[in-house]
């Protein structure tokens, strides 16, 4: 039964903009049981998704199904260690999870864990999705998950410190570098020594991942491993871009970037520590709150590449299962 309520409670929060306010319901809603339960819902923690998701589902209770309790549970920050709980929670068979979030990376190496969400909801409710993002979490023809946001890298520039220094928005890698070291020189100058040119994901996790995947195609760099096989992350393009992004650490690029997940590198972005920052969409909202020493000084653009022209970007996303 807790499957089946969960995925009721997947399909409200996917279409809670249409769902009707209390008073405006013309019928009771199918709940799926008259008995109090309580399903767990394990959520994001990055920048302001746990407040998000908890007024989902306070929502879902309020304005759906009284008699369903949703607790929202944090994930862990890393993705790397959020697929490890999950993990250890699928081996020991644990009755913990009734509704999660799956990486769009992750489908095929926890589907067999997975509900067939075919099972339960009709083409008119599937068609209202992008093909390719229902492409993503199917796995062997079964709906593993159903997409919930998508997004990609970019570069977040501090449009102020641009223009004080006089300096057009990167292109390249090397207009980059050599404008976070312009603006991080002069900054410093002023008495920020805290002050550093560029941030981004640097721990040893899935967020460098992407960051590095972005370095080796924006740079002309081939594929990790080839369709036949063959390695070709060591080809002259890759080792360039790599070796330029280490010699930045500890220059122009603070030496805990190391330790750096998406919030960290944000944390010093949003204290206006940084010229430049590499994130996903979510970091704009929040540095346009009203607490944020940055707001309204600051835009956004494609990352750099070896050339103009050249960006590339991680697609990076996550699914409800």
């Amino acid at each position: 039964m807790l499957k089946r309520l969960a995925v009721l409670f997947l399909v409200a929060i996917m279409a809670v903009g249409l769902i009707p306010s209390a008073g405006a319901q013309e019928e009771t809603p199918w709940c799926g049981t008259d008995e109090n339960v309580e399903i767990t819902f394990i959520a994001g923690t990055v920048g302001g998704e746990h407040e998000v998701y908890v007024g989902l589902a306070e929502r879902f209770t309020a304005e759906v199904c009284p008699n369903i309790t949703v607790n929202v549970v944090e994930r862990p920050e890393s993705t790397t260690e959020t697929l490890a709980q999950y993990q250890q929670f699928f081996e020991g068979q644990s009755g913990e999870l009734d509704l999660f979030m799956v990486d769009v990376v992750w489908p095929a190496m926890i589907a067999e864990h997975l509900l067939d969400l075919n099972e339960y909801l009709d083409a008119d409710m599937l068609s209202r999705f992008y093909p390719a993002l229902i492409d993503a979490y199917t796995v062997d023809g079964r709906l593993v998950a159903l997409p919930w946001f998508a997004g990609a890298g970019m570069l977040y520039y501090r449009s102020d410190l641009l223009e004080k220094y006089a300096l057009e928005v990167p292109q390249t890698w090397d207009e980059l570098g050599e404008a976070a070291r312009t603006i991080q020189e002069g900054e410093r100058a002023e008495g920020n020594d805290s002050f550093w040119g560029y941030v981004y994901q640097g721990a040893a996790y899935e967020g460098l991942t992407c960051d590095a995947l972005e370095w080796q195609v924006s740079n002309g760099g081939g594929r990790i491993i080839s369709p036949e096989g063959v390695i070709e992350v060591n080809d002259e393009a890759s080792i360039e871009i790599f070796d330029k992004m280490a010699s930045w650490v500890g220059d122009i690029v603070p030496p805990e970037v190391l330790n750096y997940t998406e919030e960290e590198s944000r944390g010093v972005w949003q204290a206006g520590n940084a010229a430049f920052l590499r994130n996903w969409a979510y970091a704009f909202t929040l540095g346009q709150a009203d607490d944020s020493v940055i707001k309204d000084k600051f835009n956004v653009v494609p990352l750099p590449g070896n050339e103009p022209g050249m960006s590339a970007a991680t697609l990076g996303g996550w699914g409800l299962a």
